[in-house]
C-alpha cells in the first residue's frame, strides 16, 4: 500500500515538480520530524514558488492545517516566497485515490 506521501511525490512530479521528501525518521524515538517542524516534501517548478508539502490521510486535513497555522516557523517560509499546501488523500466509493490540495495562506 502506498504511503501519501510517495503519492504526492509521485503526482508532483506528473505535474513537472522537482520533489524531495524532507521529513526524516528517528527509528529509536520511532517518530518522523517534519523539514522546520511543518514540511514533508519539498518541490521545486521553474514557474512556480517553492513548495512545501505537508501530506495526511483525508480525515487529518483539518488537523494538518491547524498544525501548520498554529507554527511559529511557517511565516518565516512565507516571507521567502514559499507557497505551502497541505495534500490529503482518501479512497473514494470506487476504492480510487482521490487527492485535495489546500493552500495554507497568511489571510
Amino acid at each position: 500500500m502506498a504511503s501519501p506521501t510517495s503519492r504526492t511525490l509521485d503526482q508532483l512530479r506528473k505535474e513537472g515538480y522537482l520533489a524531495g521528501v524532507v521529513e526524516r525518521y528517528i527509528a529509536p524515538r520511532k517518530m518522523s520530524i517534519d523539514l522546520f517542524g511543518v514540511l514533508d516534501i519539498v518541490a521545486l517548478h521553474p514557474a512556480e514558488k517553492t513548495l512545501g508539502v505537508q501530506c495526511t490521510s483525508g480525515p487529518n486535513v483539518a488537523s494538518r492545517i491547524a498544525k501548520l497555522q498554529a507554527h511559529k516557523n511557517l511565516p518565516i517560509l512565507w516571507e521567502c516566497g514559499w507557497r505551502v499546501e497541505v495534500w490529503g488523500w482518501r479512497k473514494n466509493a470506487a476504492g480510487r485515490w482521490i487527492l485535495t490540495k489546500h493552500e495554507v495562506r497568511d489571510d
